[in-house]
């Protein structure tokens, strides 16, 4: 029996293509026409290639299966939420919306799945199991280890937000800590003093950036930065958060939400406090989700473009599958402000 320390390790995906080329005598754009089973290539250059890759033993993985013509053509979007949540919550249909307009035209289909706790391993063993060629994973929390998973088992993967727990996974996230600047910033434009936040989940990326970004406008500004109150990104936690702001400081003139969806439950709070919006509390949300146009009254947000966010995962994705070198480990896209009637 082998020992465990002399079997092959896992390495990323792009590892994989370096040491193949290497192996095998030959160009990495070679390989990768060879495991995409494109043409052009001599006899030769394939079988070392094929030889290549049983040799290092990175068989079965995503350049095995191809050479074998078990190409899957179909990628995974996993949310890591569970199913009502997801269905419930705008911003999943926004990158919903983004992955197919990208997919659009292509031979590929789409798989979504979302993760439950107790059922990792059954996940993991299906992702890799050889239905799917890449992974796009969004709404991670904490040191989620998924995509380190997937990645050194040699599955492509692409994280949407910054990943806690996955150094050197590629990801596309918007620019939370900038955007939330500037809400901050506009608040204070107002000549707001009392200004809170109902920040997103203190486990994800995506809730450290903002509180991050609203902390730095409040400081440079010299405004206190101690009303802080919690949610995890539904309607339920924002109403909850904005009676806990209330009770630490009822003279509070504004609060930034980090996310729209929050920011309903906030409004509701507050118009049944007798709070008039935008006069005795200014509130700004983050996303620019539909619902925030239709708040009453419609609400001042930050704008990101979750569809271009859902687009860019998976154009990233569809990039590595298709073997292009040199692309970007992160992309980071921008985010605005949208004035509306409520700040």
């Amino acid at each position: 029996m082998t020992d465990a320390v002399d079997q092959p390790r896992p390495r990323r995906a792009t590892t994989r293509l370096e040491e193949v080329a290497r192996a095998a005598g030959v160009s990495k754009s070679t390989v990768s026409r060879v495991i995409n089973g494109e043409p052009y290539v001599s006899t030769k250059a394939r079988e070392a290639v094929s030889q290549a890759i049983s040799r290092l033993g990175y068989s079965p993985n995503q350049a095995a299966r191809t050479l074998a013509g078990n190409r899957a053509n179909c990628i995974a979007l996993v949310v890591s939420e569970q199913g009502s949540r997801v269905l419930a919550d705008p911003f999943f249909a926004g990158v919903l919306r983004g992955v197919h307009a990208e997919l659009a035209g292509r031979r590929v289909q789409l798989v979504l799945m979302m993760s439950k706790e107790g059922d990792e391993q059954d996940l993991v063993n299906y992702l890799c199991g050889g239905h799917v060629d890449g992974v796009l994973v969004i709404s991670l929390h904490g040191q989620d280890p998924l995509p380190r998973v997937l990645a050194d088992a040699g599955l492509p993967t692409v994280v949407g937000g910054r990943p806690l727990g996955a150094a050197g996974v590629p990801y596309v996230d918007s620019d939370n800590f900038n955007g939330a600047l500037e809400a901050a910033r506009h608040l204070i434009g107002l000549g707001r003093k009392k200004i809170g936040t109902i920040a997103g989940p203190r486990d994800m990326a995506v809730g450290m950036d903002r509180l991050a970004g609203w902390k730095r406008g409040m400081s440079q500004a010299r405004v206190p930065a101690d009303l802080v109150a919690y949610g995890d990104f539904t309607p339920e936690s924002g109403a909850t958060a904005m009676e806990e702001l209330l009770e630490l400081d009822p003279s509070l003139d504004a609060v930034f939400v980090a996310a729209d969806i929050m920011a309903l439950g906030a409004l509701q709070v507050l118009h049944a406090r007798g709070k008039r919006v935008p006069e005795d509390v200014a509130v700004v949300g983050f996303d620019d989700l539909m619902i925030a146009s239709t708040a009453v009254p419609p609400l001042t947000t930050v704008r990101q473009d979750v569809e271009r966010l859902g687009r860019t995962m998976t154009w990233r994705l569809m990039s590595e599958l298709a073997g292009e070198e040199n692309l970007p480990p992160f992309l980071l896209l921008p985010t605005s402000m949208v004035t509306r009637v409520s700040a």
